[in-house]
């Protein structure tokens, strides 16, 4: 049976907790709304501690349905508060002892992993439900060590938690809720087939939660197998954050540093990611950056373990100011006080735009998001704005030229171009998809009276 006969598919209102819209009773009781959902006093105390006090609407939504052992699936854009839409209810329910690991997350990348299960502690640690970090790139025999003691809470990467079933040091049999986090992410990363064989190791009878910002076709296919009945939780997530302020800055492809040295010069920067297409990329813009005095870092895949823990961990804190990196860093990952993205090159896609921006505007901050764009970028950028369902501005630096070096030298040594000497960016010449301004007709291209 599909998964569109039984259910409803439309965005949900969250719903309003008995006096959570009174500023009375909100003073006397700031947890009021949380406390609605018949969270336990240890749980409130974590809600208290992480400085929550409304829930998000994907928060809203899915706590009820979760506690009340519903399967859910929950579309939601990045940056919304899902990962405290599924721990809290959960930490909840683990209040009652028991055999572990009772509780898997599963999640894309080491990064993702190791920021769910910190969360998790940050919101149980008035409890003693604990969650243990399972992935690869690192020595197996501590993971060993720490599954013995059983913890309630697994949160693990596909690679290495196969590693743990295969080598039949992993008991999933108690497990009672498998919760999929990212789950377009993963398709994406070509997962499939192990998350299929993470299925066939768990218990039959459990609850399934499934979190994702996209519904690929991939996705579809496999809540049709894995949800019971959902509840589904579907937010808009055709449209940036409102927090943050996006636009495009046309520029020619050997331009791009110098463009970035001028926009993280300015007053308000204070810290950034760089998105870059590739690995080698983003490497030789964290250390061209580094050379020149910039505060700066890279994450990238073919970084050890160590190294990527070393980077987010500078990038975090502060010791970086700025961490170039591929779309290992656009899903999920939660670094407050980002104040820009830049976009050193154009995704691919409409949905990993989305996803890269979400990295700055969180929590209700105030964020910007930069993209550099070539004239060859510009069908792409039609893609993203049709998505969008709107223009994205452009803009351009003052006093910053945005041809080629090379072009403008031979311009300026007598060469002309075939513009007339002036060069153009296709698509550029205002707020508005197609603008731009068309060279002049050189006067000995003109036709001449009586010319056929």
């Amino acid at each position: 049976m599909s998964l569109e006969t039984r259910i409803e598919w439309r965005p949900m209102t969250p719903p309003v907790p008995s006096g959570a819209d009174d500023p009375a009773v909100e003073a006397q009781d700031p947890l009021a709304a949380f406390r609605a959902f018949g969270l336990g006093k240890r749980v409130l105390r974590g809600v208290e501690a992480a400085g929550y006090l409304v829930p998000t609407p994907i928060q809203a939504n899915s706590i009820p349905a979760i506690l009340a052992g519903r399967d859910l699936l929950g579309l939601a854009k990045t940056g919304t508060g899902k990962t405290a839409a599924f721990a809290l209810p959960l930490i909840d329910r683990l209040m009652e002892p028991g055999p572990g690991p009772r509780v898997l997350i599963v999640a894309p990348t080491r990064e993702l992993v190791t920021q769910i299960q910190t969360e998790f502690d940050a919101l149980g640690q008035f409890t003693r439900v604990r969650a243990m970090a399972m992935f690869g790139g690192v020595s197996q025999k501590p993971q060993e060590r720490e599954l013995k003691s059983r913890p309630p809470v697994l949160v693990a990467a596909p690679g290495r938690l196969l590693d743990f079933i295969k080598q039949g040091l992993l008991d999933l049999s108690f497990v009672e809720v498998l919760v999929l986090d990212e789950a377009d992410h993963m398709f994406d990363m070509g997962f499939l087939p192990d998350i299929k064989k993470v299925l066939e190791a768990l218990p039959p009878k459990r609850q399934n939660l499934l979190f994702s910002a996209t519904m690929p076709t991939e996705l579809r296919a496999l809540t049709d197998s894995v949800l019971v009945d959902p509840v589904v939780v579907e937010l808009d997530d055709a449209a940036p954050i409102e927090t943050i302020e996006h636009e495009l800055y046309p520029v020619h492809a050997t331009r791009k540093n110098e463009l970035l040295d001028l926009l993280i010069s300015a007053r308000d920067f204070r810290s950034a990611i760089v998105f870059c297409s590739s690995k080698e990329r983003a490497q030789r813009v964290a250390d061209r950056l580094a050379k020149r005095g910039v505060k700066a870092t890279a994450l990238q895949g073919n970084m050890s373990q160590l190294q990527r823990d070393r980077a987010m961990t500078g990038f975090r804190n502060g010791t970086y100011k700025i961490m170039v990196a591929t779309d290992i860093a656009a899903r999920g990952l939660d670094i407050a006080k980002v104040s820009h993205v830049i976009n050193f090159d154009v995704p691919n896609s409409p949905e990993i735009y989305l996803h890269r921006i979400g990295r700055t505007g969180r929590a209700e901050q105030q964020g910007r998001a930069y993209t550099f764009v070539c004239p060859v970028d510009f069908g792409t950028i039609k893609t993203i704005e049709k998505k969008l369902g709107s223009p994205i501005p452009r803009r351009k630096v003052k006093d910053f030229n945005v041809a080629d070096r090379t072009q403008m030298a031979k311009d300026k040594s007598g060469f002309k171009s075939k513009s007339g000497g002036r060069t153009y960016v296709k698509g550029f010449g205002g707020n508005r998809p197609g603008g731009g301004r068309k060279p002049k007709v050189s006067r000995g291209a003109r036709r001449r009276p009586g010319s056929k």
